[in-house]
């Protein structure tokens, strides 16, 4: 027999009675495929049109200072010294080796650009601000502002969340440019000064083997990664149900899938641009 589920709920996300099927592993592929099952349907909601252009943009605006503005501090700190430590353990790796010290510029670069940049940067937005949005999300539908706009006729998913992709389709993708750049000045702040090796060869090795593919594939990965750490927090958020422990719990998934998944996508998007 199976539980009696909601006309919301998708067929093929209808879960089965775990008593019936008692194994960890079945149950784990069930309740992800109703999870995601609402995640594509509350997805296609967020798309429909909005009737007001002139208050998604307000909200547009609102999101992309709060998700931009708002994090350029925190992600040019980190970024500063993630190459600024990479520079340094590189420098330490090679010592005393036949790789010229030069080759050191090269690497920062292509690994501030290829990986650190996108992903460390996204990593550390979906702490700030995915649980931002979780929180914000969720403790409407708890206040029920969320019902009383739905009483209302508003698209309540397409309101909430579709200005927030907006947003952080737009400035993630700059936020990861710029840590890209203030990277590869932390590398070179902390090493130069301090003689590890000579600014003329740092700036040769960021000159050499320059393949501006490296960018698009930043670039991608950066796109993708905004939209996971929008989408799943917007998701957790939006379907709270209960106190503040439940908001506590949605907001501390958010940020938990969010870096799983961007974790994963950065793993494939690797595989289909690099092979």
């Amino acid at each position: 027999m199976m539980q009696v589920v909601s006309k919301e709920i998708p067929i093929f996300a209808i879960i089965i009675n775990k008593s019936l099927f008692p194994e960890p592993g079945f149950y784990m592929i069930t309740n992800f495929i109703y999870h995601f099952g609402r995640y594509v349907m509350l997805l296609g909601q967020s798309l429909g049109g909005p009737r007001k252009l002139n208050i998604y943009f307000r909200e547009t605006i609102r999101h992309m200072m709060d998700i931009g503005i708002g994090s350029i501090i925190i992600v040019a700190l980190i970024a500063f010294f993630i190459g600024a430590v990479t520079a340094v353990q590189f420098s330490y790796q090679l010592g005393g080796t036949l790789i010229p010290r030069y080759y050191i510029g090269y690497i920062v670069r292509d690994m501030t650009i290829i990986e650190l940049a996108p992903t460390i940067t996204c990593l550390v937005l979906a702490g700030k601000v995915g649980s931002n949005i979780a929180s914000e999300i969720g403790g409407m539908r708890q206040k029920e502002h969320i019902d009383a706009m739905e009483i209302m006729g508003v698209n309540t998913a397409s309101f909430l969340i579709l200005p927030r992709v907006i947003a952080g389709l737009t400035m993630i993708p700059l936020l990861v440019f710029m840590a890209a750049i203030i990277s590869i000045f932390g590398a070179f702040v902390a090493s130069v000064p301090i003689g590890l090796f000579s600014a003329d060869e740092f700036i040769k090795g960021l000159g050499m083997f320059y393949d501006p593919y490296n960018v698009f594939m930043m670039f991608v990965k950066s796109v993708v990664f905004a939209f996971i750490l929008i989408t799943i927090p917007a998701y957790q958020g939006y379907n709270v149900k209960g106190g503040s422990i439940e908001l506590g719990n949605a907001s501390t998934a958010a940020v938990v899938f969010s870096n799983v998944f961007i974790l994963l996508s950065d793993y494939f998007i690797a595989l289909l641009l690099t092979t």
